[in-house]
């Protein structure tokens, strides 16, 4: 114990003389106090401050000569992020100029800092956060992917060593066999990438796929993270308009020179509409025309309420084009970060070489525990007991929004999925960052649908507020509780504005 004790007072010594040196306390050449000054003045013993010394001169920052008092490196003391210190110079400027060092980035990193990283964490304080893209730690099994996790680390290899870019062969072999029985989608195991969710594989298609310059075609409105991905890597992103058929193709076929179609013909996101089958021959078509490649989002695909899942585009004559992108963040969870895309047989070595400079591959335990469970039948089982529960979520939202809002709502998107769209027929587009304000404060999170609109007046956003409702993450319970207190915040508002008018 007191071994440990002198290692950790060690530790701070070095640590604190290290930021003194950084921040130019100690200026380059400047003499420090000897070991036996110091540890008296500490009082702690020499040994404990000698190696707080030794570990840095080890590390650059001192010099020492035989006989002499250890002095800061030359180059070791900074003025701030990229700046030398004089040497000399005083303490008292040691704030001077901080930060004054410009921040230089590529086109890229420029790129990416323009948008939110992240949402913020779900407040316990809120009665209801309807968050979409959250689901219920409740509805994860535990117990299979316990069992799965097990079996994977059973299986002993004989050295560890980096696997296949593509992924596992035995994950890949068994999401053939899914996609199969749950999709209808016919493919060779070499044909399947695993990513880390299908966020890397946007960003898979987009290296492989894109020029700078370049056109991509977009649904409008559509998932933001695809259009940044898209921007980032210079390409124009074109946003087309959807409607109850889903993407308009009338405006695609305008679009001679795109290279890439980014879509989710099986659930639009946000709006929920379906690609009826006259517009996806009609996509396929224009794919094999132009010789554009067409980016399929299959991300909840596994939530239809009332009839079997709408088979993917892969399924259909003449798809040779398209690229089928699919994940477990909305069927297990987001946090296990597995994905994978079904790509033609001549792009395979393109994207197996671009996961591989990437990160060289997803990682392999859970790619393993993910195909046992796959294998044993656990994974389908759990979807369909999610299924359930979440059809179970889905129609105490709806029927708290017919109780509680009645005709002051339109509602669309929920025949699949995990989330609703919710238009308020009272309320202008102008008003939307209210309604959310007022909500939070009453105790209800919810989410605008503006942003997921491209920047500029496409002539088809509704000039209503509209909201994205995400209720898999949530209980029955906490959906009506939150959906009367939204209902208690819109009649409040409505108060203030009749008495707010001239009588």
């Amino acid at each position: 114990m007191k071994e440990e004790a002198t290692v950790g007072t060690a530790r701070r010594i070095y640590e604190a003389l290290k930021a003194q040196v950084l921040d130019g306390t100690y200026g380059a050449e400047a003499l420090l106090p000897s070991t036996r000054a110091l540890a008296a003045e500490l009082g702690v013993s020499r040994t404990t401050v000698t190696a707080a010394y030794e570990q840095l001169l080890s590390e650059g920052y001192l010099e020492s000569r035989q006989g002499a008092r250890s002095r800061v490196a030359l180059l070791a003391a900074w003025q701030g992020p990229g700046s030398v210190a004089a040497p000399g110079r005083p303490a008292s400027q040691k704030h001077r100029d901080k930060g004054a060092a410009a921040v230089r980035l590529s086109r890229l990193g420029a790129a990416l800092c323009d948008g939110p990283i992240w949402m913020p964490p779900v407040s316990a304080r809120l009665i209801a956060d309807f968050r979409y893209g959250d689901l219920s730690a409740a509805d994860f099994p535990e117990e299979a992917w316990r069992q799965s996790v097990n079996a994977a680390l059973r299986r002993r290899r004989p050295r560890l060593a980096y696997d296949h870019p593509a992924g596992s062969s035995a994950l890949r072999m068994a999401l053939q066999a899914y996609l199969w029985r749950a999709r209808g989608l016919s493919c060779d195991p070499d044909q399947i990438v695993v990513v880390n969710g299908s966020q890397q594989g946007l960003d898979l298609a987009a290296r492989v796929l894109v020029d700078a310059g370049d056109r991509v075609a977009m649904e409008d409105p559509g998932y933001v993270m695809a259009r940044r991905v898209f921007a980032a890597a210079g390409a124009a992103v074109v946003p087309l308009a959807v409607d109850a058929e889903g993407l308009r193709t009338d405006i695609l076929e305008q679009l001679e020179d795109a290279r890439l179609a980014y879509v989710t013909p099986s659930h639009q996101f946000p709006l929920g509409s379906v690609l009826s089958a006259r517009r996806r021959q009609e996509l396929l078509a224009w794919s094999r025309r132009t010789g554009a490649y067409v980016l399929e989002d299959d991300y909840d695909g596994e939530y239809r309420y009332d009839i079997r899942p709408i088979p993917p585009l892969q399924t259909m004559g003449q798809a040779e084009n398209v690229l089928y992108l699919g994940t477990i963040s909305k069927s297990l969870s987001p946090m296990l970060r597995l994905g994978y895309l079904v790509v033609p047989p001549p792009l395979v070595p393109a994207f197996a070489a671009a996961k591989q400079l990437i990160d060289r591959h997803s990682p392999s335990l859970e790619q393993e525990a993910l195909a046992a469970m796959i294998a044993s039948g656990a994974y389908e089982r759990h979807i369909r007991r999610s299924r359930r529960n979440n059809g179970r979520r889905r129609e105490a939202l709806l029927t708290a929004l017919k109780a509680e809002l009645g005709d002051a709502v339109t509602i669309s998107g929920a025949d699949a999925g995990l989330h609703v769209v919710v238009w308020f027929e009272q309320l202008e587009k102008a008003q939307e960052d209210a309604l959310i304000a007022r909500a939070r404060a009453a105790g209800v999170g919810l989410y605008p649908v503006s942003p997921l609109y491209a920047a500029g007046d496409a002539g088809h956003r509704p000039d209503r507020a509209g909201i994205v409702m995400g209720y898999a993450s949530l209980e029955a319970a906490e959906i009506g509780k939150g959906v009367a207190a939204l209902a208690q915040v819109l009649r409040s508002w409505g108060d203030e504005k009749a008495e707010a008018k001239p009588s």
